[in-house]
C-alpha cells in the first residue's frame, strides 16, 4: 500500500459550486476529500456555506457525521460552532442554515434524499 495513494491535499482543491440533480445550492460550495469509484459520489467532503447559505431538508439513510472547521451553523434548531461534531444516525432527518457562513467536514456513507419538512 502506497499511503500517498489515500492522502488528499484539500488545500490544492478548488471549491466547486454545490450542484445535485440539477438543482444548484446558491452560496454553498463544495470539495471532494474522497471518491468512491463504485457509488460514483463523494463519500467524505468538505462544505463552505456563505452567509446565508441554506441546504434543505434531507434524510440521510446511512447517517451522517460533520465537523465544523469554521464559523458556525443551525441544524434542528441547534447551533453548531467550530470544533462541534454532529452524529446524525441512519433515517436522521434536518437542514442546514449558515446565518455568518461556516466550513464543515462531513462524512456521508449514502446520498441524502430531499425530503418535506414536517416539523
Amino acid at each position: 500500500m502506497n499511503i500517498r495513494d489515500y492522502i488528499t491535499k484539500s488545500h490544492g482543491l478548488s471549491w466547486q459550486p454545490l450542484i445535485e440533480k440539477g438543482i444548484h445550492y446558491q452560496g454553498v460550495f463544495v470539495k471532494s476529500l474522497r471518491f468512491d469509484k463504485s457509488t460514483n459520489r463523494s463519500k467524505a467532503i468538505l462544505l463552505k456555506f456563505e452567509e446565508g447559505a441554506s441546504y434543505p431538508y434531507h434524510v440521510h439513510p446511512a447517517g451522517e457525521e460533520i465537523l465544523v472547521l469554521e464559523g458556525s451553523c443551525e441544524i434542528h434548531h441547534e447551533t453548531l460552532s467550530q470544533g462541534d461534531y454532529l452524529y446524525t444516525p441512519p433515517k436522521g432527518k434536518h437542514s442546514v442554515h449558515s446565518e455568518n457562513g461556516c466550513v464543515l467536514f462531513l462524512s456521508i456513507p449514502e446520498e441524502v434524499i430531499l425530503v418535506q419538512e414536517t416539523e
